[in-house]
């Protein structure tokens, strides 16, 4: 799956990378784990091929990694982990997980 972008609280522009592409039968499973960047301007204008994804969104060293939220029981826990230079507050967490709960519903919104 590629990045989806979403804006939360004021203005704070952010990608969200679902961590894992796994298929059945030739469909996409949704994953349970999503990684949280600021907006990288490089990503915002073209459609990236997946060694252009992993060279935009590396964890490692990022400025631009706030962390992830992994979903325990979808729609009812979930855990963010701030493991980047930066992390998000708990307003703008609650945001971004209704964001993600929007994309996971529609399976139309999944580029494949």
């Amino acid at each position: 799956m590629k990045p989806f972008f979403v804006t939360v609280a004021y203005n704070l522009h952010l990608a969200i990378l679902p961590e894992t592409e796994l298929r059945m039968d030739g469909h996409p499973i949704i994953t349970y784990s999503y990684s949280i960047f600021k907006r990288v301007k490089s990503a915002l204008n073209i459609k990236p091929a997946a060694a252009e994804i992993r060279r935009l969104f590396k964890k490692n060293n990022n400025p631009d990694y706030l962390g992830h939220i992994n979903y325990e029981e979808p729609g009812v826990v979930f855990n963010y982990i701030t493991d980047g230079e930066d992390t998000l507050t708990r307003r703008e967490v609650e945001q971004v997980i209704d964001e993600i709960n929007r994309y996971r519903e529609s399976p139309a919104m999944w580029d494949v």
